[in-house]
């Protein structure tokens, strides 16, 4: 059975996409709040799909913790679930990604006319002052910053050491920042075909204030983030 709703699902997904990527083109013209839109309906869409065909829900914990300012939200990263969840939640937030993803024809140009920040991993330090300018530009437009901490999809129940570009982002920034456990790859799992039925926990951390020394807070962003996240597990 959830074999079946998971190919119903996943190609009512990929449709509905196609559809609303070609339909969007000529918002590339327009203004980037149009793209956004357009995103957000999307992700709408997506997310009922899950629903009525996967029975796949959510359910929020410590909406509370969430500052209305610029801030930082360093996210646990399981599935594509949460990039589309937490677009949606913050409103038009820029994501710390891949350059790589800028590439992908039609999602890739998108992305760029939002203005997410787009990575070099192999541009080592230049790369993290340019991530830091860009995120310093977002916060100007009234934007908060999402980050993946360990800068990749990891199952539920590992673990990857974080990458410096958090650290780096809190130390120039002087903002706090929101660690966030979820619970997502129960249900959507890497490149899993099948979405299995449920509601993923996402839950918003107390911030952590800036000043800090970067040891200290990277010791204290893994103190907080990973036992929440493994309490998920079995929420």
């Amino acid at each position: 059975m959830a074999l079946l709703r998971s190919i119903l699902f996943n190609v009512s997904y990929l449709i509905w996409s196609v559809v609303m990527h070609v339909v969007s083109l000529p918002l590339l013209l327009a203004p980037a709040s149009w793209v956004w839109k357009a995103g957000h309906l999307w992700i709408d869409g997506t997310l009922l799909l899950l629903r009525v065909f996967c029975g796949l829900d959510h359910r929020e914990i410590g909406l509370e913790h969430l500052p209305k300012g610029p801030a930082i939200i360093a996210a646990k990263h399981q599935s594509a679930w949460e990039t589309l969840f937490l677009s949606r939640r913050l409103g038009q937030p820029a994501f710390i990604l891949k350059r790589e993803l800028l590439m992908i024809p039609l999602f890739g140009w998108f992305i760029r006319k939002v203005g997410m920040i787009a990575v070099d991993r192999a541009g080592k330090a230049a790369a993290l002052k340019k991530m830091v300018r860009d995120a310093n530009d977002a916060f100007a437009q009234g934007r908060q910053i999402i980050i993946f901490p360990e800068g990749t999809r990891v199952a539920p129940g590992e673990h990857r050491p974080y990458q410096p570009g958090i650290a780096a982002l809190y130390g120039q920034l002087n903002v706090p920042v929101v660690p966030v456990a979820l619970n997502s790859g129960l249900f959507w799992g890497k490149k899993a075909w099948v979405k299995k039925p449920g509601r993923i926990a996402i839950e918003y951390l107390p911030p952590i204030q800036p000043g800090l020394d970067r040891r200290a807070f990277m010791a204290e962003l893994e103190a907080r983030l990973e036992p929440a996240a493994k309490r998920l597990l079995t929420a």
